[in-house]
This record gives C-alpha cells, structure tokens and sequence, in this order.
C-alpha cells in the first residue's frame, strides 16, 4: 500500500489547461512560424502590441503572463527585423515603450484574421451556452489565480 497522494495529472485542471494551450498554440503557430518566420513568444508581443500599442516591455510580460527574459528576447528580435520600434515614453524619459512600425503591422493584420478563424473553427465545437460557460469559467478561474496571488 502506497503511502504517497497520487495525482492523476491527465485529472489535474493545471495540467490539462497547460497541454490544452500548448497544443492549441502551436497548431496556430505552424502557419506563422513557417509563413512569417515567427515564434509563439515573438506573435504574442506582436498581438499584444496590436491592441495596446504603445506599452513596455514590462507590461508586455504582465499582460502575457510570459516570462520577462522571454519577452525581452522576442521584442530585441522584433525590433530586429523592424516589426516593432522602441522608444522613450513621453510621460517618462527613462521608461521605453513599445510600437508596431508599419512592418509589424503588416504581419499583424494577416496574422490576425488566421488566429481568430482558429478560434472561431475550435469554438464551433461548443454550442453558444458552452460557449458562454467557457468564458465565464476562463474569467473566475482568472481572477481566483490573481487573487490567490495578490494582484486583484
């Protein structure tokens, strides 16, 4: 007789969300990665960039939730390649912020319409109310995690 708590990690809710994203994520970044030469790390900068542009690489981490060494490598690579600019904010002159150039916008806008024609095709496999679920269960699971972390 085992003594040890035994964790069925096929049963594990952190688990089966973490094995649910990376697959989801790389059957999208298939199409990216081989048609625009990007990384999952390098879109997710570029898509947050598309929808608050004109942050910092700081709050690129937050908002991703992504490791900050991680984004800081992606962003020296879009910048690189002159999809994202960097600049000195106005509000504070040692504080840089980040911007899509024309180039990234570019990527962004075919990029884009893929992703979201992913999730639209993943998601017709819920009906409406399953859907609705979905975010709902998403968004409490979300703010019990930042609340369990402190940052509610």
């Amino acid at each position: 007789m085992s003594t040890h708590k035994v964790l069925e990690l096929e049963q594990f809710l952190p688990y089966r969300l973490s094995v649910l994203s990376n697959t989801v994520s790389q059957a999208i970044a298939r199409e990216y990665e081989t048609r625009f030469q990007l990384s999952v790390t390098e879109w997710r900068v570029l898509a947050v960039l598309g929808r608050y542009n004109g942050i910092s690489a700081r709050e690129v981490a937050e908002r991703t939730a992504m490791d900050k060494v991680a984004v800081s490598r992606a962003v020296a690579t879009l910048v690189n390649d002159d999809r994202v600019a960097r600049d000195t904010a106005d509000h504070d002159k040692r504080q840089s912020v980040l911007t899509l150039t024309p180039k990234g916008w570019k990527v962004y806008d075919q990029v884009a319409p893929l992703a979201l024609e992913h999730e639209r095709r993943l998601l017709a496999h819920l009906d409406p109310d399953e859907q609705r679920w979905l975010s709902r269960i998403l968004e409490k699971l979300w703010q019990a995690e930042l609340h369990e972390l402190g940052r509610d």
